[in-house]
């Protein structure tokens, strides 16, 4: 119960056990195991259970706002996709009545002369 639910020392020990992948963390970014190399040693200099408890509890937020960023940046992805495409079809639309005018002009102008 009182281990903290996401234990950095606990992940670079198993990452760091030897063998041909000494040193790798699967399943993280090599960003997020730098960090986790971080907080080992920040960690292992003080008390360990409150400084690790408060970076997994800043880690797990982190990740929320990540993955918030994520969810935004999809759904503008999308929009962005979307107007871009009702752009291209007006273009279409105004490029297709400038000719008709241009060629409706064209049949005039033949008229006259």
């Amino acid at each position: 119960m009182t281990h903290p639910e996401f234990d950095p020392d606990l992940w670079m020990e198993v990452g760091s056990s030897g063998g041909p992948d000494k040193n790798q963390v699967y399943g993280l970014s090599n960003t997020t195991a730098d960090n986790l190399r971080s907080t080992r040693s920040v960690s292992t200099v003080g008390s360990s259970q409150s400084i690790s408890s408060s970076q997994s509890k800043d880690f797990v937020a982190l990740q929320q706002h990540t993955a918030q960023f994520i969810e935004k940046y999809d759904h503008l992805s999308v929009e962005y996709a979307q107007l871009k495409a009702s752009h291209a079809k007006q273009r279409a639309e105004q490029i297709a009545e400038s000719e008709q005018i241009k060629a409706e002009y064209e049949q005039q102008k033949a008229a006259y002369e």
